[in-house]
């Protein structure tokens, strides 16, 4: 009877901490959007860019652009205008752009995908590659495995990505002919498949297209390895911070002492205890690829997120700007939420 008593305390416990942590997570996740979209908004009523002027032209009646002026609610003041917002916004409504005419959030569904297409590409490269070559550069510290990892990290960060995106297509598309150049496919495959996920590669995969399919893989892999290489130099330096910190652990000498293999050893038991830490890293390098893929989307003329934004930019489309810059802010910060909780739930000691 006590025991059973003991084991619904124990259950019940767990469940209101559970509910707490749940509580705590939409509090705060709430709480950092909310704080996304007042810093977006004002932001926008501040730079130096008429939306009106950009509906109507500098040339139009002082009376037409004080009409149009009243019925963007830009006469109001600046909270009433940021409530307004807020409000249209929680509901998905970020206004119509100027450049398509479209609802923002019908333009941002439409080329999100590919931004999304891109960004995971590239994640997947940079983990896949960026990981096995932490671990080596940990295992044979100071040798020229060890400097050439770092030295490829390094030029991650430093090298510009929009120069070494026109020096790829330059050598690899220009000179060489390896890769399909700017763009998401070809004009002669664009009609060979119907639009499902709004993701070219799976689209094109589940309807059989494969010649369309290849078509694609050719245009997306310059593009994706670009990104996936600075993922990589990011990866490969925590995975190395990570590993050198597990191989120093008393746990590890006594694999070690035990007659364990060396690959066992690291692989099966040092990577295991630092993979939990890079859950956190992955998923904040993916989240630095959907928001930092602008340029990239420039110079290979994607169709993506960041390309809509920067065009929209170039043409005072503000409502798109906002709308788009929203949304990748809020991906970003639902992303380190979900690894910070990830994180809880597969080391206990954080909790």
């Amino acid at each position: 009877m006590a025991v059973a008593t003991l084991t619904q305390s124990g259950g019940h416990h767990a469940l209101r901490f559970f509910l707490l942590r749940t509580t705590q997570f939409i509090a705060v996740l709430a709480t950092t959007l909310l704080g996304l979209v007042a810093v977006t908004f004002f932001i926008g009523r501040i730079v130096p860019i008429d939306p009106v002027i950009a509906i109507v032209g500098d040339r139009a009646p002082a009376h037409v652009y004080a009409r149009v002026r009243q019925e963007l609610g830009l006469d109001l003041p600046m909270i009433q205008q940021f409530w307004i917002y807020l409000k249209k916004a929680i509901s998905g409504d970020f206004g119509n752009s100027v450049l398509t005419t479209n609802p923002v959030m019908t333009d941002i569904i439409n080329v999100f995908p590919a931004t999304l297409e891109l960004a995971t590409l590239g994640t997947i490269i940079g983990a896949l590659i960026g990981i096995p070559l932490g671990v080596l550069a940990a295992v044979k510290r100071g040798s020229l495995i060890d400097q050439f990892v770092r030295v490829l990290g390094l030029i991650g960060y430093s090298v510009p990505i929009f120069w070494l995106g026109l020096m790829a297509l330059l050598l690899f598309y220009a000179k060489l002919g390896w890769v399909e150049g700017p763009g998401r496919l070809d004009v002669t495959y664009s009609y060979m498949y119907t639009p499902v996920t709004g993701i070219v590669l799976i689209d094109t995969l589940m309807q059989g297209q494969m010649d369309a399919f290849w078509n694609a893989v050719s245009h997306v892999m310059l593009p994706a390895c670009l990104l996936g290489y600075f993922s990589l130099a990011y990866i490969s330096r925590m995975t190395r911070s990570f590993m050198l910190n597990e191989l120093a652990q008393e746990y590890v000498i006594a694999a070690r002492v035990k007659g364990l293999s060396e690959f066992r050893v690291i692989w099966r038991h040092a990577l295991r205890n630092a993979s939990v830490p890079l859950i956190t890293v992955i998923a904040l390098s993916y989240a630095n690829l959907l928001e930092g893929s602008v340029l990239t989307e420039t110079i290979f003329a994607w169709p993506g997120l960041g390309q809509y934004i920067t065009n929209s930019l170039q043409n005072a489309d503000m409502n798109a700007v906002l709308g788009g810059t929203l949304v990748i802010g809020a991906a970003f910060v639902i992303l380190n939420l979900v690894s910070d909780l990830l994180y809880r739930l597969l080391d206990p000691r954080t909790r």
